[in-house]
């Protein structure tokens, strides 16, 4: 069993603060788990830091069941969460409730998250009642950002935070274990996060938040194209990997790489090992 499961997530509101960065692939994936990070999630942000999309719409089915399943593969104790991509569940609970059983079942996430307020409440309950955790994800949802019209602080008028409230609310009821909130003013999303069992995860909301998410890629320095108000880059990454790229594509132009100890040697007492450099010296 999993050292982090839906139960010890709603158990660690108002207890525990919760770290949650998006994973896209094993290795990365392994490294959060190692670092202790709780929660893991397969955002359909994939579409802009790992396919090239200028948005989260384009992401498939298959694309998220891809990548679900190697991060899955290198995590041992955090909770691993799958964004449902667009029109994956839109369509009608059947179709929603088939492709979140997929995300389970083939690829091996231990939930699934939605975008959208109280009008997903019926999703969430048919869902939850057959067996698959659901995260809620409301304020600034990247899938609807035509209807949005960009991404854009949400909840700045009182009809839209009253909104904002009820969509929490409601979303709680219906069984939610914990709730996305982002780009949302600091004062609601806390008040939110006060009025609601749910843990509430913030992204752009503030410290009021029973736990932070981040996109790996822009707390990682990766992402040099835009920085949003609300990352902290806690590394720089893109320079390095830019720097050893050029490094290396010097060292093949000019000779000095493979350097000798880079390079087999023929054991004179094994022929085979010309045939086969790796295999181990004879007994």
């Amino acid at each position: 069993m999993k050292t982090w499961t839906v139960t010890r997530i709603r158990q660690a509101k108002g207890k525990q603060k919760l770290a949650c960065l998006t994973a896209y692939d094993c290795s990365t994936a392994r490294m959060m788990d190692e670092a202790g990070i709780p929660l893991i999630l397969v955002g359909d942000s994939l579409g802009m830091t790992v396919l090239g999309y200028e948005s989260t719409l384009p992401v498939t089915m298959e694309q998220m069941l891809h990548h679900t399943a190697a991060v899955v593969r290198g995590v041992k104790n955090a909770l691993v969460i799958a964004d449902m991509p667009f029109l994956s569940y839109q369509p009608s609970l059947e179709v929603g409730i088939v492709n979140a059983g997929r995300l389970l079942k083939e690829a091996g996430a231990d939930a699934v998250k939605i975008e959208g307020g109280a009008f997903r409440a019926d999703l969430v309950r048919a869902l939850t009642a057959n067996g698959i955790p659901v995260v809620g994800h409301i304020g600034l949802t990247p899938q609807s950002i035509r209807e949005l019209g960009g991404y854009k602080l949400q909840g700045r008028t009182a009809p839209a935070a009253d909104q904002l409230r009820t969509d929490a609310r409601v979303l709680n009821e219906a069984g939610i274990f914990a709730l996305v909130l982002e780009c949302i003013p600091a004062p609601l999303a806390a008040e939110i996060t006060a009025a609601t069992t749910t843990p509430t995860i913030g992204i752009g909301a503030g410290p009021g938040c029973d736990g932070q998410v981040l996109v790996s890629h822009d707390m990682l320095g990766l992402n040099e194209q835009f920085q949003p108000k609300f990352v902290k880059a806690y590394a720089q990454l893109a320079p390095q990997m830019r720097d050893a790229f050029a490094a290396y594509a010097r060292d093949v132009a000019n000779g000095t790489f493979p350097a000798p100890e880079h390079s087999y040697d023929p054991l004179p007492e094994s022929p085979d090992a010309l045939h086969n450099p790796l295999a181990p010296p004879p007994v």
